[in-house]
């Protein structure tokens, strides 16, 4: 399911932003990119995502501006002494020496190889925590984002759901003309034919055996049972996606033996309509976690 949420917390002028986007996924796929000095906790902050998220994809992104004042690197001051006296001396076996100036020599030793080298640092437990609520306060951000993502779906999957038991109602009305049918075709066929040596009692058992080979009463109630499960299941607290996928493919199912049962123009009409309001489902069930 889609969401996003973004928090911004401050420790000792330090700026942690932290920012979380989510698409709906079969499985868990969390991506980090975070700033090293944060790399010796990144398992506690992917348990710690990964609990309160669930599945899908995940991608988390930190950024920490430092300080005003502070910087990520230092001067390198072995390097630097070693780089001015190699540089002195080579000025002074060049013809036309120039006056020694320390601070040119300084603008040109800075950019060279090692000059400057990161600062060492450790994660304080103070801004750890600073990071920790931030990520906290995202989480809840996006599971916000997410419910109203939800409500929204719920609604779609519920309509579909009810369209599909509407339209099965709609099926009853056509059930005894076509039984009807059936037996009077059947038996316009026997008239056509030499129907003189007819057993009649036979005749009822095998017709009564076909007719009963096009019942739908079974389809109907399984059809009517799944919907109603699939409603209570849309009701539950936690993931269900999956569960709901799984329903829905009873569903179908049960619409395709319908369909394939049907004998009947006005029922297959139907039949393609549930179909439709189906794959309506099926899509939007892809987005639920």
């Amino acid at each position: 399911m889609t969401g996003y949420g973004k928090a911004v917390a401050t420790y000792q002028g330090r700026i942690i932003t932290v920012e979380i986007r989510t698409l709906n996924s079969k499985q868990g796929d969390l991506n980090v990119r975070m700033p090293s000095i944060y790399r010796e906790r990144e398992m506690d902050l992917r348990n710690l995502v990964a609990e309160q998220v669930g599945r899908g994809k995940v991608d988390l992104t930190i950024q920490r501006d430092l300080a005003d004042g502070e910087g990520s690197n230092q001067i390198n001051q072995a390097m630097v002494s070693s780089y001015y006296k190699q540089l002195h001396a080579l000025a002074g076996t060049m013809k036309e020496e120039k006056p020694n100036d320390a601070l040119a020599y300084l603008n040109l030793i800075l950019q060279l190889p090692d000059a400057l080298k990161p600062v060492s640092e450790e994660l304080e437990e103070g801004e750890y925590e600073a990071l920790t609520t931030a990520l906290a306060e995202c989480i809840a951000a996006v599971n916000r984002f997410r419910a109203q993502e939800g409500e929204k779906l719920a609604t779609v999957l519920t309509e579909s759901n009810e369209s599909i038991l509407s339209l099965l109602a709609d099926v009853e009305p056509f059930e005894k003309e076509r039984i009807e049918r059936i037996r009077k075709r059947i038996l316009q066929n026997l008239d056509d034919a030499d129907s003189m040596s007819l057993d009649k009692d036979r005749f009822e058992q095998e017709l009564i055996y076909y007719l009963e080979k096009l019942d739908v009463s079974e389809e109907k109630v399984r059809l009517k049972a799944h919907c109603e499960y699939f409603t209570n299941t849309l009701q539950e607290e936690g993931a269900k996606g999956k569960k709901l996928s799984f329903i829905a493919q009873e569903m179908g199912r049960e619409i395709n033996t319908l369909g394939s049962k049907a004998q009947h123009a006005e029922i297959q009409r139907i039949v393609v309509r549930m179909k439709d309001e189906l794959e309506k489902i099926k899509e939007q069930v892809l987005n639920v976690l």
